[in-house]
């Protein structure tokens, strides 16, 4: 499948409603640096900065979920404490619906507390007691269960093996889906499959597949034949394997086989890549798409979040700017507003440092090459603001530009130092450079004495203002000069 038509599925989602069992988790970050080592043991010193709370397990999915626009209800256990009281706030807060959520006041709520250095996590700190719930708290987990799936489009069962999926909610969710014939999706924990029979699809991730079949997958060739061993164990109809670098693997009950290669760019952080593969794929097969079709939605889905730190989720927008990248040549031009927000806002949650010039960049020379090589130089990447035709006419005068604006940013967008073009319409870059705030704005030296538009805006907002050094002798006012004197002779 091309990214057009996974842009045009992806148009095509609406907001179906998903149900998400399984175990509720409240991750914790703390950040800060370490500097040194401890007088009392060897050991580092973290001097804490920040801290920061999200949902984990059966909670990151359902946040994916909802920075998808689905409509989500969740069923879980939390303790009868304030973690548990933060957890239903956290998920008021994304509005998710969590009327079947049970306190078990003889259960702590899950918490796992990530200590992180820079980019680095240097110890995890987890409360937690990770054992099947009484039978007492697992009949009112499924308490009008039928009801619950009878209103959704797929459920999916997300298994960190803390105790809410016992065999009795298991058994019980499975049955009311397939009297009502809604999908059901398992996010695995264990080696038992046979506590899963009767959903329709698992997705382990390679080493976990290795586990419950008992052998290793040294290749891509093992993959069909262990997704048909999967889905026979578990009574289901599809196995999804996800293969870290090499993609995932999709089988079938009916022997087909499918491999999708990866589409990370970086890979920063593992955490929660497992919840947003199923979460992506719950919400493509709850709104009707063919499987296969979703399994390309989710494992690009998966390519973006490993590029950040710790459990994350990504948005249509965020989707729609990475199927762009790869269209040739139009995946680096944006459009002003939403779809330049949206890829900004991929990229800050990457971490990235985001450089932007501007110019009309008419007759493309290597004084332009050199400058707009500086100017990515001074971020991660870099965005070029140019101005459309009718204010290059009114800047430069009749004749201008040579080249219309579709061209000059098809040819700014192949450069390999240019990470995305906009063009604007105003005499002045201004309001462009406020839409951007940019950490890096970027104009040639000629500009030290004509004052720098945006600069205040810019240092304002912690950036900064870096004057080019020009090329001598390159512009493209003496060019056209020497084609008209050469067209004269």
């Amino acid at each position: 499948m091309n990214e057009r038509d996974l842009t045009a599925l992806l148009d095509s989602i609406e907001s179906p409603r998903v149900l998400i069992v399984g175990d509720l988790i409240l991750d914790r970050y703390v950040s800060g640096d370490v500097q040194r080592i401890s007088p009392e043991a060897p050991i580092p010193i973290l001097a804490a900065r920040d801290s920061d709370e999200r949902l984990g397990g059966a909670g990151n999915v359902a946040a994916n979920l909802r920075a998808m626009d689905a409509e989500v209800e969740v069923l879980g256990v939390i303790g009868d404490d304030g973690l548990g009281a933060t957890v239903l706030a956290l998920f008021e807060g994304i509005g998710v619906h969590t009327d079947g959520c049970v306190r078990d006041g003889a259960r702590p709520t899950t918490q796992k507390t990530r200590l992180v250095s820079g980019v680095q996590q240097i110890l995890r700190v987890d409360w937690e007691e990770a054992r099947a719930v009484q039978p007492e708290v697992a009949a009112r987990l499924v308490d009008g269960i039928e009801e619950r799936v009878a209103a959704a489009q797929a459920v999916v069962l997300s298994d960190y093996g803390k105790g809410a999926l016992a065999p009795e909610v298991i058994d019980a969710v499975i049955r009311a889906a397939r009297a009502r014939s809604v999908p059901v999706l398992v996010d695995p924990k264990g080696t038992d499959y046979t506590r899963y029979r009767g959903a329709s699809l698992v997705t382990p991730n390679k080493k976990e597949a290795e586990e419950a079949l008992g052998r290793k997958l040294d290749s891509l060739d093992d993959l069909p034949e262990a997704g048909r061993d999967l889905i026979e164990i578990g009574g289901l109809d599809h196995a999804v394997i996800t293969l870290g670098a090499d993609g995932m693997a999709l089988v079938s009950k009916d022997g087909a086989y499918s491999h999708v290669p990866t589409y990370a760019r970086a890979v920063f952080d593992v955490t929660g890549a497992g919840d947003t593969v199923i979460a992506h794929l719950a919400l493509a097969v709850a709104a009707g798409l063919e499987l296969e079709a979703a399994v390309h939605l989710a494992n690009q889905a998966a390519g973006i979040v490993v590029g950040r730190q710790g459990a994350a989720a990504v948005t249509r927008e965020e989707l729609r700017a990475a199927f762009g990248e790869r269209l040739a040549g139009t995946g680096k031009v944006l459009a002003r507003g939403e779809e330049l927000a949206a890829q900004l806002a991929a990229w800050r949650a990457e971490g990235r440092r985001v450089a932007f010039t501007n110019g009309c960049f008419d007759i493309l020379h290597a004084g332009h090459v050199d400058y707009l090589r500086f100017a990515r130089s001074k971020g991660d990447v870099l965005i070029v603001g140019i101005n459309d035709d009718a204010s290059v006419r009114r800047i430069k005068g009749e004749g201008r530009p040579v080249n219309t604006v579709e061209d000059r940013m098809a040819v700014l967008a192949a450069l390999e130092m240019v990470d995305a073009v906009v063009a604007f319409g105003e005499d002045t870059p201004k309001h462009i450079v406020e839409e951007v705030t940019p950490d890096a704005l970027i104009k040639g030296e000629d500009w030290r004495d004509k004052g720098v538009v945006g600069r205040e805006w810019v240092e304002k907002h912690g950036g900064a203002v870096h004057l080019a050094p020009l090329m001598p002798g390159r512009s493209t006012t003496s060019i056209l000069d020497r084609a008209r004197e050469s067209a004269e002779k």
